[in-house]
């Protein structure tokens, strides 16, 4: 393995151990002030810590053969990521009131094998053990989310629905950072996303200063943690990681979510919906080992 794939995918790592723990915070954030409010909070916060990092790490255009992005969306390419970031966050967020932390992190680990069949869109290549993934990932969310009498909670639904909007973050975000300043894409992304939350949430809550100072530690968990350093983290190494391959290790996210909630939150998962974890765990595995494994099997 290179040198700079094994860097790339131990960054990658951290940001799916940082994301992961997350979860814990979403729901002991709630605890105080309302999901939005909570997330237009932590993104500003995020944002607004990664400014003095512009003035830090200088940036050039990279010389590529390919037809580069227009002006306007390197200019403005992070209003569109933020806009996904905040539906996304939203949904999650939102659902989370109504699940379990680590449940939320398995189904957000759908978009591992949502982002190589939407990429079909933009000519990625997507070899026969995705759709292998897909299937054993399908199957899991079933034995996970739905009860024997097939119902699937309000809270799991929402959890789903967001998954499509993870997918097409990261496919954006791979499409964006290698002709943006990943500093300044990751700041547009986040304040856009916050202003967002924020207006939805003097809306719909009740934005008290008082309950914002009583979520502090989660707040800046998610704002300085999962949102100022594992977000960042995954702009600038996308810049050279394959957007499938970048998917799986951040979609190991939901072990340490799952790890997280067992033990900090005290919650635990039936024989069921373990089984259904194994089974979209081993969909995101094999979504990734997809080309080596078909093309060691033609060799």
């Amino acid at each position: 393995m290179k040198t700079s794939t094994l860097r790339s995918d131990l960054l990658l790592l951290l940001s799916a151990i940082i994301w992961g723990m997350a979860f814990v915070a979403q729901r002991i954030g709630m605890d105080f002030v309302g999901p939005f409010t909570y997330t237009g909070v932590r993104f500003l916060l995020g944002g607004v810590s990664l400014i003095p990092l512009l003035y830090i790490f200088p940036y050039s255009a990279p010389h590529t053969k390919t037809k580069p992005l227009s002006l306007f969306w390197q200019k403005w390419g992070g209003l569109l990521a933020g806009l996904l970031l905040c539906t996304g966050i939203g949904l999650q967020q939102y659902g989370l009131q109504f699940t379990s932390a680590g449940k939320t992190g398995f189904l957000t680990g759908l978009y591992v094998v949502l982002v190589p069949v939407f990429g079909l869109v933009v000519r990625h290549k997507t070899g026969p053990g995705t759709w292998i993934g897909v299937m054993l990932a399908v199957c899991g969310m079933y034995f996970l989310s739905i009860t024997g009498n097939f119902q699937i909670s309000k809270g799991d639904i929402m959890i789903i629905i967001s998954t499509f909007f993870w997918a097409f973050h990261v496919l954006t975000i791979g499409w964006l950072s290698p002709y943006n300043h990943p500093i300044k894409l990751s700041i547009q992304q986040f304040l856009t996303a916050g202003l967002i939350s924020l207006v939805i949430a003097f809306i719909f809550e009740t934005v008290k200063l008082s309950s914002i100072w009583q979520a502090a530690i989660p707040i800046l968990y998610g704002g300085l943690f999962s949102v100022g350093i594992a977000f960042t983290l995954q702009v600038v190494v996308q810049k050279t990681a394959h957007p499938a391959h970048a998917a799986i290790i951040m979609s190991l996210e939901t072990v340490f979510a799952a790890l997280g909630g067992w033990l900090f939150l005290d919650e635990h998962l039936s024989s069921r919906a373990l089984f259904g974890c194994v089974l979209m765990l081993c969909g995101m595995l094999f979504a990734q080992l997809n080309e080596r494994l078909f093309k060691r099997a033609r060799s």
